[in-house]
């Protein structure tokens, strides 16, 4: 994630190359370092350098990590053109390099060769199985295709390599949700197992809470009820009262735990309890932020036996 800090540097290098007062390498050695794309800038500024023969000599060995560095740009704008000379270029300095390979192949998927650029990305894997970029590229090619239960098949083997890897995890929780339109509510407890994964790694993460809440939410049950109340209520607390879907969530999850324990007295007073201060929370929300929908909430809230 970038900080406030970083984002400010990198407007103002943008600001001083875009008025003609240099910058430019120092805007693409931040978005390096930073693992951002930026693409049409990078695309911008970075061609710009290699196309000036005495910036690019200035550079010395920095010279072929810019050329990488625009090629993928050049590719993200779908200047194959370009990125297909940069590549050209790569290849006559550094035979046989496989970082080169993997560009090669990565410009394969980009002209939408996807059967070429797979064989290429196997031949890689089968030399280095602990390639990171070719096994997110790889879910990113099945993803393009529509093939998600591709993407599934390639993210579950690369989290069995990378486990650490959290965007990993959101990403075929985020699939697994999307299919569960499609396919069965089965899915949603292979999304819940992600979640929990991330929240073990990132337990003051308040999306993650969230997210984990409203699919347990949706598995439905008293135990997944119970336990999405819960996360709901860490999602307010980590966010400091301040997130009215979480606010909502508690509403919806208290409704809903009425009707499944009515009759037990303890229940039943703790939802009461809750709904209300919820309630009360989205309204004093509602009345500062959209005034205009105050009412449309409280018609919600009363279709919920709910009230403030």
């Amino acid at each position: 994630m970038v900080s406030k800090t970083e984002e400010e540097q990198l407007i103002r290098l943008e600001n001083q190359v875009e008025n003609g007062g240099g910058g430019a390498w120092e805007y693409l050695c931040l978005v390096r370092k930073l693992k951002l794309r930026r693409s049409d800038r990078v695309f911008k500024y970075g061609s710009a350098i290699l196309s000036d023969p005495k910036k690019r000599s200035a550079l010395g060995l920095e010279e072929w990590t810019l050329y990488e560095q625009v090629a993928i740009a050049a590719m993200d704008c779908q200047r194959l053109d370009v990125a297909k000379e940069y590549i050209k270029i790569l290849q006559g300095k550094f035979r046989e390099s496989k970082r080169v390979g993997r560009l090669e192949a990565i410009l394969l998927e980009a002209k939408g060769l996807w059967a070429e650029a797979e064989k290429a990305y196997s031949s890689l894997l089968e030399e280095n199985q602990f390639d990171q970029v070719i096994h997110r590229r790889r879910v990113a090619m099945a993803k393009a295709q529509g093939n998600l239960s591709g993407a599934i098949e390639w993210l579950n083997k690369y989290l069995e390599i990378f486990m650490a890897d959290h965007d990993a995890w959101r990403e075929l929780a985020e699939i697994y949700v999307s299919l569960q339109m499609w396919v069965s509510l089965s899915l949603y407890k292979q999304a819940a197992f992600c979640y929990e994964e991330l929240l073990l790694s990132h337990p003051t993460i308040p999306l993650y809470h969230l997210s984990y809440a409203d699919v347990l939410y949706t598995l439905g049950g008293v135990e997944n009820l119970h336990a999405a109340k819960k996360y709901y209520a860490a999602t307010i607390d980590l966010t400091g009262g301040k997130n009215n879907r979480a606010l909502f969530g508690i509403c919806l999850c208290a409704s809903a735990l009425a009707q499944l324990t009515r009759g037990r007295n303890k229940d039943d007073k703790e939802n009461s309890e809750l709904q209300s201060l919820s309630a009360e929370a989205l309204e004093k929300a509602y009345k500062q932020q959209s005034p205009t929908k105050v009412s449309v909430l409280s018609s919600a809230l009363r279709s919920l036996k709910v009230s403030s």
